[in-house]
């Protein structure tokens, strides 16, 4: 049963890394577009009903990505950076779907949002810095 345990923990630890970085380099052009692009992000928020402020919504999305990346992909404050992503999955979400996308357009934030949930409930594994440091709360 070790062995099988191992894996499971490789595993995590895989799915954390590349799916941490992936959404890093996703949102670091983001992030350094500078006020100017926040804005236009932010103003997604719309779509919820929220009008105001949207260059800090639009910040808030780009840190969630690049920030949130590196924290996710390193298991560190892991269910927080989590959270980020998943309200930033569910925005671009509902983005795509009131626009009208098809699939091949919001597929990307449905998959991420599925994974983002998943790890929240799993949880960043045995080989990450929350394991290691913070216990309590891996």
């Amino acid at each position: 049963m070790r062995k099988k345990d191992d894996l499971l923990q490789v595993g995590l630890l895989i799915l954390r890394i590349g799916i941490g970085i992936s959404i890093f380099f996703h949102g670091l052009p983001k992030i350094m577009g500078g006020p100017e692009t926040w804005t236009a992000i932010g103003g997604t928020m719309s779509n919820l009903g929220i009008n105001f402020a949207p260059t800090f919504w639009g910040f808030m999305a780009a840190f969630a990505e690049t920030v949130g990346g590196i924290l996710f992909a390193l298991g560190l404050f892991f269910r927080p950076a989590a959270l980020l992503l998943i309200g930033t999955m569910i925005v671009a979400l509902v983005m795509h779907l009131s626009q009208g996308d098809d699939f091949m357009k919001y597929g990307h934030s449905l998959d991420l949002l599925i994974v983002f949930v998943a790890a929240l409930l799993t949880g960043p594994g045995k080989y990450s810095f929350d394991a290691k440091f913070i216990p309590k709360i891996a």
